[in-house]
């Protein structure tokens, strides 16, 4: 008996070991396949303080609480196991699916732009597509759901691009990796959302309790700077929505056949790494990320009036006819 429980506990510390070795395989799989994905992280990092503008500071980080908890559903719930049955199944379907969600964003960053240049304009445009908010709670809510839908798309990239670096093939590691870069990028995704976001209630507390002149000074830093930082953030992630979704179509197109849009992007890559040779890396960088802006901005701004003289009066059809539907008695 005693040699059989040996052997047992010798067989289990076996299986132990097995289990270590195979988890902290999946953890160094979804540094390595987060860390492909980063391009994207920055960007949804940089796009989400835009939908909490406006709001209350109590109401910050409830927002940010929500939207979270959207983005973990959207990679776990359903681009995760979608993820892994097109790329077993279908492949061939997934790059259309990125350029549509690519030129969703497009539009997204284009209608921002056209908000910004002719507000009133763009304030019309945007009531013939949502109706307006009657309450503060009905305000919170499109907000909430317009940063669930622009993250399901920066989630699709994300989690497409660790797939694509994964190594080995087994579907089990494959999805355990997925989950763990999902969850992962989410927490430090919102995290740091919510550290920016309140980075100016910090700042007060240090500026009115703050036990030293320089912790005192730093927290008024804090508050002035913030409205700033702020604006230039939000900058920022109307650019980044807009180069995300102008490099995922010309990606697509180029898989596709038409290999012109991404031809001039790596054209101007080349040109500013060799002009700025001695910080080319980072030129190549800016210069693809502007002429993916540049062709996201025509693309969105291509999109605006199919939003509003195709697309609204379909889904407002569509609408229309579906509880006609439903009122049907069953027979």
């Amino acid at each position: 008996m005693s040699v059989g429980l040996l052997a047992l506990l010798d067989d289990v510390a076996g299986l132990v070991k097995v289990a270590a070795a195979s988890l902290d395989d999946v953890a160094g799989q979804a540094a390595k396949a987060g860390a492909k994905a980063a391009g994207a992280v920055i960007d949804d990092a940089a796009v989400t303080p835009n939908y909490v503008h406006g709001f209350t500071a109590d109401r910050e980080v409830p927002i940010i609480g929500k939207i979270a908890l959207g983005s973990v559903k959207n990679k776990l719930i359903f681009l995760l196991p979608a993820a892994l049955l097109l790329s077993f199944f279908a492949p061939w379907v997934i790059t259309p699916l990125l350029m549509i969600g690519g030129a969703y964003l497009c539009y997204e960053g284009a209608e921002k732009v056209f908000h910004a240049l002719l507000p009133h304009q763009a304030e019309a445009h945007e009531a013939a597509l949502v109706p307006a908010a009657i309450t503060a709670q009905t305000l919170e809510d499109q907000k909430v759901a317009g940063a669930i839908k622009t993250d399901f798309i920066l989630s699709a990239e994300i989690m497409t691009i660790a797939l694509a670096n994964i190594p080995v093939e087994n579907v089990i590691t494959q999805a355990m990796v997925l989950a763990l870069v999902g969850i992962g990028i989410t927490v430090l995704v919102y995290g740091a959302v919510a550290l920016i976001v309140k980075a100016d209630d910090f700042g007060l507390l240090l500026a009115k309790k703050g036990r030293t002149g320089a912790g005192r000074a730093f927290g008024r830093g804090l508050v002035t700077g913030m409205p700033g930082f702020m604006r230039v953030l939000s900058l920022v992630g109307t650019a980044a929505m807009t180069w995300v979704g102008g490099s995922i179509v010309a990606h697509g197109l180029y898989e596709f056949g038409w290999d012109l849009p991404e031809h001039i992007i790596e054209g101007a890559a080349h040109w500013a790494e060799h002009t700025f040779s001695s910080f080319a890396s980072l030129a190549g960088w800016f210069a693809t990320a502007f002429v993916d802006f540049f062709f996201g901005l025509l693309l969105g701004t291509l999109l605006i009036p199919v939003a509003g003289y195709v697309v609204s009066p379909l889904w407002g059809l569509i609408k229309r006819v579906l509880p006609k539907r439903a009122a049907k008695p069953v027979a």
